[in-house]
């Protein structure tokens, strides 16, 4: 059996790669697990211009190669793989693959992300990160007179739509139903702001636009009792994607308007399935709880979490940085008290031993 990693980091987008630089770095030789969707949401950002050291903006994408060669110069290795179990009681921990693989390791950084909930339009694929997004603190910006629309009816929607009314002209937000899921004051803060406006009982059922133009337009779907997608044929969604005319059922109206940018604010699913039994504590929505204050570390000896799937308020990726680093520097303080108390140990048996 192979000898066990120090550190292994599950999770490849700015908080691993961040943790990855810091372990690296103290000579931990990190393994990085990039996972099925390697560098996480920020490669799903065409521009990225809140990131601090970048005056004139960076490419999502670009920033996460920039940070794997700058973890890979300090001695990170990175493998792709997708963890399906973890067994992190023991000693060493050990992670189960999906590729059938296990992986041991002395301590363990989760850093898996959050991803944002699509609601399955048409050429939302294509056009994520050319005007369709799942996060306006990070591209509302870039909507200056823009008129755009915000898909949901909760808290997190009623956020972007209120941060979106900061640049846009107009905010419409689109919602299945006729009354929001948000909390009172959320909504109240929606409905009295004079850019918000409503969609009720109505869906996006496609996207118009290319990546040269970005958003253009969206097709949406109404009915009065709500929840009208449910009745149309599946097709209906490339149709009208397509330019072609979809055939309604009874009372579902069609109608397609101009917008120059779609928000996607129905919520994000950390990515947290392969700790469900773990005794690593995850809240009620799946995020992985940390012991409190200023610390990454679980309630698991040896394993710590940074990012977004730790984090369900900020999702920014300068705080995913920052905890990322503070990952690396929680694991490399309890791999030295751990090496102490194993050389504590060591010495105590040998005087005994005398």
């Amino acid at each position: 059996m192979s000898k066990p990693h120090e550190v292994v980091i599950v999770g490849s987008g700015i908080a691993g790669l961040s943790a990855a630089v810091y372990t690296a770095r103290a000579d931990l030789e990190p393994l990085v697990l990039e996972g099925p969707e390697p560098g996480g949401q920020l490669t799903l950002t065409t521009d990225v211009e809140n990131y601090l050291g970048f005056p004139d903006g960076v490419g999502g994408m670009e920033l996460i190669q920039h940070g794997k060669e700058q973890a890979k110069r300090f001695g990170a290795t990175f493998e792709h793989g997708t963890v399906e179990a973890a067994s992190v009681e023991g000693e060493p921990m050990e992670l189960q693959l999906s590729n059938g693989e296990s992986l041991r390791t002395h301590a363990l950084i989760v850093a898996t992300g959050a991803s944002a909930r699509w609601v399955g339009a048409a050429n939302e694929d294509d056009l994520m990160g050319y005007g369709l997004s799942t996060c306006a603190t990070c591209d509302g910006a870039f909507h200056r007179g823009d008129d755009v629309l915000v898909i949901g009816g909760g808290d997190s929607a009623m956020e972007e739509a209120l941060f979106l009314a900061k640049f846009a002209d107009s905010v419409t937000i689109v919602h299945r139903r006729d009354e929001l899921r948000a909390s009172d004051i959320m909504a109240r803060r929606a409905r009295e702001h004079e850019k918000i406006g409503f969609r009720w009982n109505a869906e996006l059922l496609a996207i118009h636009g290319s990546e040269e133009t970005g958003v253009t337009g969206a097709t949406l779907v109404s009915h009065p009792d709500g929840h009208p997608r449910e009745k149309l044929d599946d097709n209906a969604g490339e149709r009208a994607a397509a330019g072609d005319p979809v055939d309604p059922a009874a009372d579902v109206d069609v109608d397609r308007v101009d917008v120059g940018g779609i928000f996607y604010g129905v919520g994000h699913v950390p990515n947290t399935a392969f700790l469900a039994d773990t005794p690593i504590s995850l809240d009620e929505d799946g995020y992985i709880e940390t012991t409190g204050g200023m610390t990454t570390e679980t309630g698991v000896p040896g394993v710590f979490a940074a990012g977004d799937v730790m984090d369900p308020n900020y999702r920014q990726a300068i705080t995913a940085a920052g905890t990322g680093s503070m990952a690396a520097l929680d694991t490399e303080a309890w791999l030295e008290s751990r090496a102490a108390a194993e050389t504590d140990r060591q010495v105590a048996t040998a005087e005994a031993d005398d």
